[in-house]
Parts: structure tokens; C-alpha cells; sequence
């Protein structure tokens, strides 16, 4: 994560900043996330929603509809929103690589998994510490936190490559042998055991990455009310509002920003 002096400062007339208390130093809003990480994540979460549901409708398929079922097309207009879905969330994801690359470093967040970095441990169990009410006061980050950073990596980017590929893997069987698709996730059905398992496990995931949205709304919701930062808003504009003038901790473990005068 890049130093505060690298960020780009958002303020109105009114909002030029606050000094922070006996530190001389002053931030109200930063510029954090970039157009196409935002479109990405509505898309993406629009995107989930439509497989979550026409998922469960293909594992518990509605009851039968009256009349030849040659006048009924139900659940093949189903299997389709799924499918289109699908390649909407893959080529979404691919997308999202892409710009973690090309993005600034809090594109490249989601990516991330600092393992031997004893600080972001310890960042990490403080911060589940605020989530359990267990710690009066949560930290300022001008991206993810740790907790949340551990979250969307092991249910976003690794939930996601293991759902498009088991996802592929069974639409393989219906585009044939030969296809791109079975040429290049063909060999998931087979190390899994047979196409049952692949559903089984595919449906697993899908409930595992609904428990980390329902999670996910709760803490977005919850930081807004209680921290010291925006949260909800800030996927929409892009710009991280700090309530008070405390450094953010992301910040701070990397490189001691420059001091601003103070207001006044």
C-alpha cells in the first residue's frame, strides 16, 4: 500500500481537513479505488446473486409445470441466465486480474496474502478483536483491513478460481468432448471422482461464498456505523472519508507520511 503523500486528497471548501490532535497533521479523504475496480465489484456482486439463484434452482429443480414438456422451457431458461451469468463472472474476474496489474496498490489488494508478515498478523487479530467487541476503538485503513483483506482473498480470488473451474468443468460435459472447455478443465471431473462430486463440491462453494457476502453486508454496514471511515460509499465514489484525523494505520506501517501544516 502505497504512502499517504502518493494518494490523491479529496476535499471540498469546506472539508480542506482537520489538524490531527497533538501530531500537526491533518487528512480527511483519500481516492482509493479506481473505476474498474468499482464497476467490477457491482457487476461481480450482481453477477453472484444471479448464479446463487438460478444455482439452487438447478440443484432443486422447481416442481413439474403442466402440459408436454415440449411447451415448457423453464429450467432451460434458467440453465441459460446461468451460463450467461457464468461468463459474465469469469471474463468479470479475468478483467480483475488484469487490473491488479495495471490498477494502483489497492487494486492489487485482493491478491494479496502477506503469510510471513508478523505485523499484518498481528493487525489482523486486533482487528477480529473490534469485530467481537472485544477493543473500544478500531484502526483506521485506507484499503481493506487485514481481517477484511483475508476475507475477499481466500473467498474472492481463491472462491473464485475454484468456482470457475469446477463451473467449467461441468459445463464441458454438455458442450462435448473436444471443446475448449473440455479441453481445458476436462481433467477436474476425473480428480474429483465423477460429475456428482464436481456438483456437490460446486454447490458447496456456492453457500460458502453466500456466508462470506451475508458476512461482508454486515461488516460494511457496521464500519459505517461505528468506525471512523466510510465504507459503503466508498465503492461508490471511490474516495475512503475519514471521521476524524487519525493516521490510518496501512499507512503508517510502511512509511511515515509527510507532514501537512495545520488548519488555521
Amino acid at each position: 500500500m502505497a504512502p499517504l503523500d502518493d494518494a490523491k486528497p479529496v476535499a471540498t471548501p469546506d472539508e480542506e481537513g482537520t489538524a490531527a490532535s497533538g501530531g500537526g497533521r491533518f487528512l480527511k479523504a483519500i481516492y482509493v479505488y479506481e473505476v474498474p475496480v468499482r464497476v467490477w465489484h457491482w457487476v461481480n456482486a450482481l453477477a453472484i446473486t444471479v448464479l446463487s439463484v438460478t444455482g439452487y434452482l438447478i440443484a432443486n429443480p422447481l416442481p413439474s409445470m403442466p402440459g408436454e414438456a415440449s411447451a415448457n422451457f423453464l429450467m432451460g431458461y434458467i440453465r441459460f441466465v446461468h451460463f450467461a451469468a457464468a461468463y459474465i463472472f469469469a471474463i468479470g474476474f479475468i478483467g480483475r486480474l488484469y487490473w491488479a496489474f495495471a490498477g494502483n496498490h489497492h487494486a492489487r489488494q485482493l491478491f494479496r496474502f502477506p503469510f510471513w508478515d508478523r505485523h499484518w498478523w498481528g493487525e489482523l487479530f486486533l482487528e477480529a478483536r473490534w469485530y467481537l467487541f472485544l477493543e473500544r476503538k478500531p484502526k483506521l485503513y485506507v484499503g481493506h483491513n487485514p481481517l477484511a483483506q483475508f476475507a475477499m482473498f481466500w473467498a474472492i480470488a481463491v472462491g473464485s478460481v475454484f468456482m470457475i473451474v469446477t463451473g467449467f468443468a461441468l459445463y464441458s460435459e454438455g458442450a462435448g468432448l473436444g471443446s475448449w472447455q473440455d479441453r481445458l478443465f476436462g481433467w477436474v471431473i476425473p480428480l474429483f471422482g465423477q460429475s456428482m462430486d464436481v456438483h456437490t463440491w460446486h454447490h458447496m462453494g456456492m453457500w460458502a461464498i453466500l456466508l462470506f457476502v451475508i458476512v461482508h453486508i454486515y461488516a460494511a454496514v457496521r464500519e459505517d456505523i461505528m468506525s471512523r471511515q466510510s465504507i459503503i460509499s466508498t465503492m461508490i465514489s471511490g474516495v475512503r472519508t475519514f471521521k476524524d484525523a487519525e493516521a490510518p494505520a496501512d499507512e503508517e506501517h510502511e512509511r511515515p507520511a509527510k507532514k501537512a501544516a495545520p488548519v488555521g
